[in-house]
């Protein structure tokens, strides 16, 4: 009888060395390119929708949106991988990135605010499937190695902190009158270039059983495990996004350039990859829930920064922090996923662990374009204390529940 906590491994699913390297090589890099895609609708989303929608109030729609497609998506994606396995999702995802650059051009050169945010809509499912590149580097690898694979292929978002903001420095004004339509193309081609990459990954094939399933879905979300890392990833994602949502435009709003905006994104992004070349060791020595509680604390002292004044160095300080936080919420709650499944389960799992996520993350989303319209940036911060205590709760429930159940289960072995 297997433990419910996921731990049982399937050994002949284990992939060579090289493949295994070779594979975290490929998603690593296609990480980068996918990133800087996202960075880009980030940076430019709520400045195109100021400029593009009928009422201020509808500002950050088109990245709200660009959320809700991620939400959308994710669960057809996981049916696509868990039928005809995870690369063919990837090249549907990588197809929906190349059309997010196409429509968003345009949108922008004609002038249309609902083309854009289908475009972002698309944007979202894009950055959907690449947020299952880090579950794809735990396929066929050693169940020790898995909390490493899944944060190096993250690492690769590094190189995206770098390219996305400048590939907007670079080419926002490329194309005049048209502001950022020259970005949006260079986003269409930066996605098929992800395509060919994800092209050579090799992972192993969905099984009979794991087309089949498993246990039921309520099953394993009733876990106290499952609910502590939905929630804990649900909010260091959400509010990740939540208030990076808002900082550009806020950073507008008090008087600060283009430039200084997108180079706080830049350090941002940096911050949220950077440390994911050793947020894997420590997860291994210190485990899962721990990372994922110190991600939620960096996230609470991000927020006391932006708290402190609007001044540029505010404002980097509160994105740089934020992203720390999000790497070890986010990564400590993506390894605490992989306690929760059987290896047949894995996809469904995932992908209902991350609809959670997205979920949270556009009604957070929605909420912050609204609060900052209406009552402003500080209050913008202040409203994100409260999913941070929701979130620290969980964990606590789950790490006082664990021990129980694993003896429960040990016993009956």
């Amino acid at each position: 009888m297997k433990p419910n906590n996921g731990t049982i491994d399937d050994t002949s699913l284990i992939l060579p060395e090289n493949v295994q390297r070779g594979n975290i090589w490929r998603l690593s890099i296609a990480q980068a390119l996918a990133g800087a895609n996202s960075v880009v609708v980030y940076a430019t989303g709520a400045i195109v929708g100021e400029n593009l929608a009928p009422s201020p109030v509808l500002a950050t729609l088109p990245i709200s949106i660009f959320v809700v497609g991620m939400a959308a998506c994710i669960l057809p994606v996981g049916k696509i991988a868990q039928r005809y396995g995870r690369r063919a999702a990837f090249l549907v995802g990588t197809g929906a990135g190349v059309l997010t650059g196409l429509l968003a051009m345009l949108a922008v050169i004609q002038g249309w605010f609902w083309l854009f945010c289908l475009a972002t809509f698309f944007g979202g499912g894009y950055a959907a499937v690449v947020l299952t590149f880090r579950f794809a580097a735990a396929d066929g690898v050693e169940k020790g190695r898995r909390a490493r694979a899944l944060s190096l292929v993250m690492a690769g978002g590094v190189v995206a902190g770098v390219i996305g903001p400048q590939l907007v420095t670079w080419t926002m004004d490329l194309w005049e009158p048209y502001k950022f339509a020259a970005t949006f193309l260079v986003q269409a081609v930066v996605a098929a270039l992800s395509a060919v990459l994800l092209l050579g990954v090799r992972l192993p094939a969905p099984t009979v059983t794991e087309q089949a399933g498993g246990r039921p879905l309520s099953v394993i979300a009733s876990q106290p495990r499952f609910i502590a890392a939905a929630v804990s990833g649900a909010v260091a994602y959400m509010l990740m996004n939540f208030l990076m949502t808002s900082a550009p435009l806020a950073m507008h709003i008090c008087g600060h350039s283009q430039e200084d905006a997108n180079l706080g994104l830049q350090w941002h992004v940096i911050a949220m990859y950077a440390p994911s070349f050793f947020t894997g060791n420590l997860i291994t020595r210190f485990g899962a829930s721990r990372v994922a509680a110190v991600g939620l604390l960096l996230t609470g002292v991000s927020a006391a920064v932006g708290l402190g004044g609007i001044d540029v160095a505010h404002f980097w300080g509160t994105l740089i922090l934020l992203g720390l936080g999000w790497n070890f919420g986010f990564l400590g709650a993506s390894a605490l996923v992989l306690e929760c499944h059987w290896p047949e389960e894995k996809t469904r799992v995932q992908s209902l662990n991350d609809f959670i996520v997205f979920g949270l993350m556009a009604a957070g989303s929605f909420a912050s374009g609204g609060l900052l319209s209406a009552y402003g940036w500080n209050m913008v911060l202040w409203v994100s204390f409260i999913p941070l205590g929701l979130a620290v709760v969980a964990l606590v429930l789950a790490r006082r529940t664990s021990a129980p159940a694993l003896a429960v289960q040990n016993e009956g072995r």
